[in-house]
């Protein structure tokens, strides 16, 4: 009689890669950036993989799994002091990103996936044309921020958040990437969204549209 090996039962909502470079990846975030960024791009990696489940994308098919994780834990990484360059943050963020992974011998090919994910998470319309990696990071990042949210149930929101809570983290993103700008205005060009923050921190109500979007969603901040 021929036997089928049994589907195997999905991953609980919460479960990060144990191995090496995971390991190495959240070190990496916990001593580099703050807790309210940690959490953010942890949450924004499990809203990911929730996202490409929704979207019955086939991991190993459409998307590498490892470098979903690496992507979506660092892709706020340029808002870290390590990663506080001189060029948008999302850039510099990508720049870190890959020398961390070519250092841990990953290939060129993905490590470059990585570097467009990490880089065009802030640029729509871009991000969606360039690959499912870079999707998925990207809209994860935006279902952390309450964006495009109605296919997390309210059981895997209420655990995600009890695991990883987000500490005022819109408000505290904002901040970072206004301070840093501050700092060095090269790192804000025309147009940019940390451009464009400083132009709505300058403004009153001094309220950016991110932090009244994220005030408004689901999530409430």
């Amino acid at each position: 009689m021929t036997t089928h090996p049994a589907t195997p039962p999905p991953s609980d909502v919460l479960t990060l890669p144990d191995n090496e470079l995971a390991t190495a990846t959240l070190a990496l975030v916990a001593d580099a950036e703050s807790i309210e960024v940690a959490n953010h791009s942890v949450r924004s990696y499990l809203f990911a993989r929730l996202l490409a489940e929704h979207q019955q994308a086939v991991a190993g098919r459409d998307y590498q799994p490892q470098l979903l994780f690496v992507a979506c834990v660092l892709h706020d990484v340029g808002l870290s002091a390590l990663g506080d360059r001189r060029q948008r943050f999302e850039i510099d963020g990508a720049d870190v990103a890959a020398e961390f992974l070519t250092a841990r011998g990953l290939p060129t090919a993905d490590v470059d996936a990585v570097w467009d994910a990490i880089a065009l998470h802030t640029s729509p319309g871009i991000a969606e044309r360039r690959s499912v990696l870079c999707e998925l990071v990207r809209r994860g990042v935006g279902v952390d921020i309450g964006l495009d949210a109605a296919f997390v149930t309210e059981a895997d929101a209420a655990r995600i958040h009890a695991a990883h809570p987000r500490r005022e983290m819109t408000r505290s993103l904002v901040d970072t990437i206004v301070a840093q700008a501050h700092a060095r205005p090269e790192k804000a060009p025309p147009y940019s969204l940390a451009w464009t923050f400083l132009r709505e921190r300058g403004t009153a109500p001094h309220v950016t549209a991110l932090e009244a979007a994220a005030a408004a969603s689901r999530w409430g901040r």
